[in-house]
């Protein structure tokens, strides 16, 4: 009976290996980058609340879907002015430097049989240059996966299987991620490292093998502002991520903006394997994905179609991915450390 839970096992380290990353996968990433590197945390000196609904392979039973919730801001610098009986004084500012920035990132990831519930706590310090920032942030992360036993079906018996019953339905682990964020007018560049404890869990205390490690994953992203008119202008940018055992992935995307309130593009994503290139190539698990965006006021919409370059696109309608984000703190702009503005 021991296979039994052996199943489990290799499922749920399936669906790790799948997803390249213990962290769901984003193909709007882009537009909240706090979701993949905990240094961008307040850099723009906005307070902005984002909201990612995604449903992988759409029109598969048991197909992944994400649901996650961030919010970040900035401690920025403040001076407070007296009108009293009309006079005018310029009080000494608070202590706050505005160089501190705080998020916060909850997800919830459902896979059939196994879901995990993610929680992410931020602490970031951005660092003003002559004409640049530099940040550099912190987390702790935990994950709680959950097995829903009634799903699992191993045949037809009335005979409860024992492993089954002594498997922990809801296991957890804690962890920490690092990053580093570079950027000005025209260039962003940036550098995390996830899971960096490599924590693990066992599914089941009584059997040996039941371990479950989680990878630490490297990821590299990087983009360039080619400015066409006074209101167009073009991003190419780049995602890669790599694993501690050497799994992969890249995305290449290209996006035009208009005005900084409309934006469209397109990307290529490899499928997660030991070498990019024979994925590239082959189109094994690749895709391509469209995606477009509106921004009306503070608030930023966003959807993204996915079709993966494989066999499985014959049974599903792609994956689908909406963005919705609210903006606040027009005053960042008085900052000038804060080149964006």
């Amino acid at each position: 009976m021991k296979y039994k839970l052996n199943i489990i096992i290799i499922l749920l380290a399936l669906i790790i290996k799948a997803n390249g990353q213990q962290f769901p996968i984003y193909s709007q990433y882009w537009t909240n980058k706090f979701l993949i590197n905990p240094a961008v945390a307040g850099h723009e000196g906005y307070t902005s609340i984002n909201l990612t609904a995604r449903k992988q392979w759409a029109g598969l039973k048991g197909a992944p879907g994400t649901v996650a919730f961030s919010g970040q801001t900035r401690f920025l610098r403040k001076s407070h002015i007296s009108r009293r009986k009309s006079i005018r004084k310029r009080r000494r500012p608070i202590s706050r430097s505005g160089r501190v920035g705080f998020g916060g990132y909850l997800f919830n990831d459902n896979l059939g049989v196994f879901s995990k519930t993610g929680f992410q706590g931020t602490y970031a310090y951005h660092l003003p240059l002559r004409n640049s920032q530099l940040s550099m942030g912190g987390s702790l992360t935990g994950l709680q996966y959950k097995i829903d036993k009634d799903k699992i079906l191993l045949g037809q018996t009335d005979v409860p299987d024992e492993l089954i019953l002594l498997t922990s339905s809801k296991p957890y682990v804690i962890d920490a991620n690092f990053g580093v964020y570079y950027s000005n007018k025209e260039l962003y560049a940036g550098f995390s490292a996830q899971n960096l404890f490599e924590s693990f869990f066992k599914l089941n205390t009584d059997s040996e093998g039941s371990k479950v490690q989680m990878e630490r994953q490297y990821i590299f992203m990087g983009g360039y502002r080619y400015d066409i008119m006074d209101f167009i202008y073009i991003e190419p940018s780049f995602n890669f991520k790599l694993s501690e055992i050497g799994i992969s992935q890249l995305d290449i995307n290209l996006t035009a903006y208009f005005k900084e309130d409309y934006w469209g593009g397109i990307a290529y994503r490899t499928g997660s394997g030991s070498k990019v290139a024979a994925e590239t190539i082959g189109g094994r698990g690749s895709g391509l994905i469209i995606y477009g965006g509106a921004r009306i006021d503070k608030v930023h919409f966003g959807y993204s179609l996915d079709y993966t370059l494989s066999s499985i696109q014959r049974k599903t309608y792609g994956s689908h991915e909406v963005m919705i984000a609210v903006k606040f703190g027009d005053s960042a702009r008085r900052y000038r450390w804060l080149n964006r503005y």
